[in-house]
Parts: structure tokens; C-alpha cells; sequence
């Protein structure tokens, strides 16, 4: 049974532990923020609680999705859902991603309730890679700012990215790697009281005494685990955008040719520059001499991921499933860019 919390529960904690959260993390970036430059303090602070309140909606749903599915036993359903049918989640999935209008914080909620319920890792990775780039109202934002081949143009190469990014995790999970990609596989209850594989779900668990103390259990752990890295996550998101101008980023991949694309992905990945206000920024860069390539390849990558989604995934999964889903985001920006500059 998979669980989003990354520390086994212990007796208790001392204080050097509690240093080491990301409170404490997100307490000391705004003490030196307060003393840095006080002015900022409230604009931050700001800034990271309306983010976060935004996406509460996201973590509150996909927690309560996720604690009902586990308090009910019906996970085993969703896990028997995926089997024989990976290939057809791994299009469905890459093709409704461009219908979900999350960015790439957004979207970490879903993809850790869908990783705990045991759905395969290459349908979650088309729907991360393809969700963040492009929705209907960011369609027609692009559109307006950049006209439509551009937006048409994102619009495939986020389908094409979920694609690519789903068929590669397949094709790796078949010589066995990714088998277990959250950092932790443990239940929220005790040892071996879980759903087993042919129980019948029970729908009204609240009937039951341990099944509703197994709902309160998930519902918390979940809900803290992803609140504290969700906090930490916009309150880097805040200090980027107030001390990080986003057009010194893009200025810094203008010229021509094949480099500039490729430095566009890197700068852009990191960066903090969401689809509504790329859109915009990138049309005046490129009346200034900035390649249509490498402002698909900036705006891609730079949707895909950002430091603050970066901080989040890395608290959710091992390792190898972060570098992978980086690797297959740069790669797909870098593929995209050239691709579009070529048509």
C-alpha cells in the first residue's frame, strides 16, 4: 500500500528533527526576508498563501479521493483498472492532460493519489508531462499573443510530450526499472489491516469503526505531507517572482539556431513563468530577434516544471523517477523547439 509521507511515524520527535521540515525551511526564508528587505515581506507571504489557497482545492479533493478510495478498499479496483490497458492510459491520459487546466504544481496532488492507488508510473508520467502545457484558456491566450500555429503547435507537443514521456517510462518499466517510484510504501494503518487484492469494497465505511479511523488516518498524513511541500513550494515560487524578473530569464536565450533552443529549455525548466504571462512576454522577445524555436522551447520546459514544482516532486518520488521525469521534459522542450523552428 502506498503512503505520501516520507518519515515512518515515530514516538516522538526531537527538536533538530523539526528543523529539518520544511516549515522550518519556509520560517527561515521569511525571517531573512523580513530582515533582508521588509518592505517584500508582505507581498511574499502574500503571494505564496493565495498560491497555495488556489491549490488547496486541488490537495483538499485529491486527498478526500484519495482517503476514501483507501478507507473503502476500492484502491484494489483502480489498481485491477490499469491492468492490460496501459497503452490506452498512456493516450488517454496524454490527451486528456491537455484538457486539465493545472500548472506544474497544480498537478502534483493528483499525480501522488494516482501513484498511491497503485496506477502505473507511464500513464501518470503522460498526464504530468502534458497537463501543466497547455489548456483551453491558455490555447486561446497563446493564440491572441503569438497567433495560431503557435498555439497549435503547443498544443501538439504537449500531446506528443505525454506520449513520448509515457512510452519511454514504459518501455523503461519493462526492463524493470521505476517498480517502485513513491520514497515510501507503507499504510497509514496497522500492518496487514489494508483491502486485501479480492475484497469487495465497502462503500459506506463510515459503518465501520476501522474503517473510518483508516479514513481520519490517510486523510491526515496525506493532507500535512502535501500542505508542508506544497507552502514550501510557493513560497520559492514567491521569491522568484519578486527578486527573479521574468524577462531577464527569457532575454538571456535570444539568437538564432540550435544552442539558443537548447539553453531556452535549460533557463527555462528552473524559471517561474507560468502560461498566461508567457504568452505576451515571448511576442515581444521575439519582435527583439528571439527564435520561434527557442520560444516554444523556453515556454515548454518552463511550463513542465520550475524550482518550486522541482522542490515538491523530489519530496514525492525516488530519485530516478525525478530525474527521469526532468530528463524526458528538457529532452521533449529541446525535440519541440527544433521541430517547430524547422515547420
Amino acid at each position: 500500500m502506498a503512503e505520501l509521507t516520507q518519515t515512518p511515524k515515530a514516538a516522538g520527535k526531537s527538536l533538530t528533527d523539526y528543523l529539518k521540515t520544511p516549515w522550518a525551511v519556509i520560517a527561515v526564508i521569511l525571517a531573512l526576508v523580513a530582515l533582508l528587505d521588509p518592505g517584500n515581506w508582505v507581498n511574499v507571504v502574500s503571494f505564496a498563501l493565495r498560491a497555495l489557497a488556489h491549490t488547496g482545492q486541488y490537495i483538499l479533493f485529491a486527498v478526500l479521493l484519495l482517503a476514501y478510495l483507501k478507507a473503502t478498499g476500492a484502491e484494489t479496483m483502480v489498481a485491477r483498472a490499469f491492468e492490460g490497458r496501459e497503452t490506452r492510459m498512456i493516450f488517454l491520459a496524454a490527451l486528456f492532460g491537455g484538457l486539465a487546466p493545472f500548472c506544474s504544481c497544480e498537478v502534483i496532488p493528483f499525480i501522488a493519489g494516482l501513484l498511491a492507488l497503485g496506477a502505473p508510473l507511464s500513464a501518470v508520467m503522460a498526464f504530468w508531462l502534458s497537463s501543466p502545457l497547455i489548456d483551453p484558456p491558455t490555447l486561446l491566450i497563446t493564440a491572441g499573443a503569438l497567433g495560431w500555429p503557435f498555439a497549435v503547435g503547443k498544443a501538439v507537443a504537449a500531446v506528443a510530450l505525454g506520449l513520448f514521456g509515457g512510452f519511454a517510462v514504459r518501455f523503461a518499466m519493462r526492463r524493470g526499472a521505476f517498480a517502485r517510484p513513491l520514497r515510501r510504501y507503507e499504510s497509514a494503518g496497522c500492518c496487514g489491516c489494508g483491502p486485501k487484492q479480492n475484497e469487495k469494497p465497502v462503500w459506506t465505511f463510515w459503518q465501520v469503526p476501522e474503517r473510518r479511523a483508516r479514513f481520519r488516518a490517510e486523510f491526515v498524513q496525506n493532507a500535512l505531507f502535501l500542505l508542508k511541500w506544497m507552502a514550501f513550494a510557493y513560497v520559492l515560487e514567491a521569491l522568484l517572482v519578486s527578486y527573479v524578473p521574468a524577462d531577464l530569464i527569457a532575454r538571456a536565450v535570444g539568437g538564432e539556431g540550435v544552442v539558443p533552443i537548447v539553453i531556452a529549455a535549460f533557463v527555462g525548466m528552473p524559471a517561474y513563468l507560468n502560461s498566461y504571462v508567457a504568452p505576451p512576454l515571448l511576442a515581444g522577445l521575439m519582435e527583439q530577434g528571439m527564435s520561434a524555436g527557442a520560444a516554444m522551447s523556453f515556454m515548454i520546459a518552463g511550463a513542465v516544471s520550475s524550482i518550486p514544482a522541482m522542490a515538491a516532486v523530489w519530496s514525492l518520488v525516488k530519485p530516478r523517477v525525478f530525474a527521469a521525469y526532468l530528463g524526458l521534459g528538457i529532452s521533449g522542450a529541446i525535440a519541440a523547439g527544433i521541430l517547430f523552428q524547422m515547420l
